[in-house]
């Protein structure tokens, strides 16, 4: 079983999620498919059918969490130090060509949100940063072409 690197906010939104779906989301999908039923021939029931996709997609999202919450690897950034870039370092990145900084967090899959500056460890750019050091120059192939970017400071918070 291969571990799923996660910060420990990603990790807790899981969890969040998870509870949710048990206590609030799968009680009352099993309501709405009683109430369902008892309007009779649930053949031509369109509540009947989408309360029961509903409960399938509840209880197949149920299972995908608890997996990935069995197989987390938490990482606290705060534990770690230096300027090499690791999972859940925050790196500000110079565009070689523009002189324009952008900063983001390394995190795990389920915890990337480009919109929040946080970039997954397996998107082309976060395999690209992991191992480097401040002050490395790295290429990343994107859909306009090749872009360099020096790696200007790494922190972990």
């Amino acid at each position: 079983m291969e571990k799923i690197p996660l910060t420990i906010a990603g990790y807790e939104r899981l969890q969040d999620e998870l509870k949710n779906l048990k206590v609030v989301e799968r009680p009352a999908v099993i309501r709405a498919i009683s109430e369902a039923r008892e309007h009779g021939d649930l053949s031509e029931n369109a509540e009947y059918a989408a309360a029961r996709e509903k409960q399938s997609f509840i209880e197949g999202r149920i299972e995908e969490l608890e997996d990935k919450i069995s197989r987390a690897e938490v990482i606290d950034p705060k534990k770690q130090t230096g300027t090499r870039v690791l999972f859940g370092a925050t790196v500000t990145l110079v565009d070689e060509d523009t002189d324009k900084e952008a900063v983001y967090q390394l995190v795990g899959v389920d915890e990337a949100d480009l919109a929040k500056g946080r970039i997954s460890i397996t998107a082309p750019l976060g395999k690209t940063l992991i191992g480097k050091n401040k002050g490395d120059v790295v290429e990343v192939k994107t859909p306009g072409g090749i872009k360099s970017y020096e790696i200007a400071q790494v922190a972990f918070a």
